[in-house]
């Protein structure tokens, strides 16, 4: 069966019979390569697989779903396509396991932006199924997530979380209300900003390379 979705993987250098898995989902506005860049600075023993968002947008211009601007400025998005993109990620989820034999107990699920909105989604429609999820500069959004009771099951998943402090896609506030909802459902988790915009620090790629080292 051919993947849903178009992507780029990096084979793991320390070979393994089952290797661990990490997908990265990029941002709006962006396709497969722009995280792709980290993988050549990842640890050795992963499996590592950049996802392309299914929308185009334009040459090399890809998203999980549309987001509309109205004009006082409010930000409103397609939950209907992002709810779709979900389903394709738990589909290339199955895809990766069967077509590469990588290790379903050791799935590493990294987003950046929207990205990261729908890897924290992903994680509570899905108790369990990625053990450990890397949320650069996104946040939770409540319209994707399942009942209140099924989160507060035995969710095991633990979460890195960081954001930029002048951030001026997603304010750093929208981004602290992540580490409060994860505190409100006992969940594990790390939050650090950095003093960046939209983006990425050296510092915040070392941070969470260490963070995925420790939990291979």
């Amino acid at each position: 069966m051919k993947s849903e979705l178009n992507y780029e993987v990096r084979q793991p250098k320390i070979k393994s019979e089952n290797p661990p898995l990490l997908i990265l989902l990029h941002g709006y506005g962006s396709n497969e390569m722009d995280l792709f860049s980290f993988a050549y600075s990842l640890p050795e023993e992963l499996l590592i697989v950049s996802a392309q968002g299914p929308y185009e947008y334009g040459y090399g211009v890809n998203g999980w779903y549309d987001i509309a601007l109205s004009d006082d400025g409010k930000k409103t998005s397609n939950l209907k396509q992002a709810n779709s993109s979900l389903k394709k990620i738990n589909n290339f989820i199955d895809y990766l396991t069967r077509t590469y034999h990588a290790n379903p107990n050791k799935i590493f699920l990294l987003g950046f932006s929207q990205g990261a909105i729908l890897s924290y989604a992903y994680s509570f429609l899905h108790p369990n199924k990625v053990q450990h999820v890397i949320g650069l500069s996104g946040y939770i959004d409540t319209h994707l997530l399942p009942k209140k009771d099924l989160i507060d099951g035995e969710i095991k998943t633990d979460y890195y979380v960081s954001h930029g402090a002048v951030d001026q896609v997603i304010p750093i506030e929208l981004a602290r209300k992540t580490p409060v909802f994860l505190n409100q459902h006992n969940l594990k988790h790390s939050y650090t900003e950095y003093p960046v915009g939209h983006a990425v620090a050296p510092q915040n790629f070392s941070s969470f390379r260490d963070w995925i080292a420790e939990r291979l």
